[in-house]
């Protein structure tokens, strides 16, 4: 059976992008120095493949002298969690950027936000107090 890895973004500042996604209730999973490449590869997320959940690869290019682009046919992550008001607090307090506060989808119910991190990369936020549908519509 195939599955879904992880999702590859280029990051200036690793310390910085990793003190942000633990913001989110993110950890590092693992870490690996490529020095011949002079770059570091960090896997975040939730739990990690072998639990069966899907990873961003934060990838540090060491001499990189000039900003990346987050490019335009990028749109966000979307990450769930229990109470999005209360994750949007944790990103603010934490000097994190809300873009859009928590409140209800346009046209729907479910309660999202959206936060970018120090890249630019826009995370929507999505309530899930139980296992119920990602479906932002609903």
């Amino acid at each position: 059976m195939s599955s879904y890895l992880h999702t590859m973004v280029r990051v200036r500042d690793l310390d910085r992008s990793l003190a942000f996604y633990q913001l989110l209730g993110m950890k590092e999973l693992r870490r690996n120095e490529v020095s011949a490449g002079r770059f570091t590869l960090s896997y975040i997320g939730y739990g990690g493949n072998a639990e069966g959940q899907a990873e961003i690869e934060l990838t540090y290019n060491w001499d990189q002298e000039t900003d990346y682009e987050v490019g335009t046919g990028f749109g966000h992550f979307a990450v769930g969690v229990p109470d999005v008001a209360a994750t949007v607090e944790s990103v603010r307090s934490g000097g994190g950027k809300v873009t859009r506060e928590a409140g209800p989808v346009k046209h729907g119910t479910t309660v999202i936000a959206f936060v970018e991190d120090p890249d630019g990369y826009k995370i929507e936020l999505i309530e899930r107090k139980s296992e119920e549908s990602v479906d932002a519509f609903k």
